[in-house]
């Protein structure tokens, strides 16, 4: 694995590992870690709709906050949509990005609509799994952070920036 090479481990409340894949460090400036992702894998969600094998991710996660973001790519590195995970911060450790999902989602078009998802799925494993109360208090003020960033188009809801950042990436990976 080269240095900026990360795995990408999410946990589950009680530790077991839900998911997992391999991404590169793009950026790091202080807390914030942005990682280029592709999936290996076709993918059927049941909002997002089919993810094809080699989509592209840009994935945004900071070391003291309590959500991360998935900008989903279209062919042309064009946002085809957000997808945000309220969870706990982060670690990085040994090459594995690892933090543990608290369920509750948000998708986001690429007009900045959104829709709050798994309230109900959060509710159910705050109890199953015994979530503290600084853990439910940290998700539901992660998710007022979060509709506050999309609602005033900040880093990184800024559509028309982050495409032409990510298509002139593109166009110069392309030609080496």
């Amino acid at each position: 694995m080269h240095s900026d090479e990360v795995t990408v481990q999410v946990l589950k409340h009680d530790g077991t590992e839900y998911r997992r894949w391999h991404a590169r460090i793009t950026e790091q400036d202080g807390p914030l870690i942005v990682l280029d992702a592709k999936f290996d894998v076709d993918v059927s969600h049941h909002l997002i709709g089919e993810i094809k094998r080699g989509t592209r991710t840009v994935e945004y996660y900071w070391l003291d906050r309590w959500y991360n973001i998935f900008r989903f790519l279209q062919a042309d590195a064009s946002t085809r949509l957000y997808y945000c995970n309220i969870n706990t911060p982060p670690t990085l450790r040994s090459g594995v990005l690892s933090y543990v999902d608290l369920d509750i989602d948000v998708l986001v078009q690429p007009d900045l609509s959104f829709q709050v998802l798994d309230l109900d799925e959060f509710e159910e494993n705050s109890k199953r799994y015994d979530y503290s109360s600084e853990e439910k208090v940290n998700a539901r003020a992660a998710l007022d952070e979060l509709i506050g960033l999309i609602r005033s188009r900040q880093f990184p809801f800024r559509p028309s920036l982050a495409d032409a950042h990510d298509r002139l990436s593109a166009n110069i990976n392309s030609a080496h």
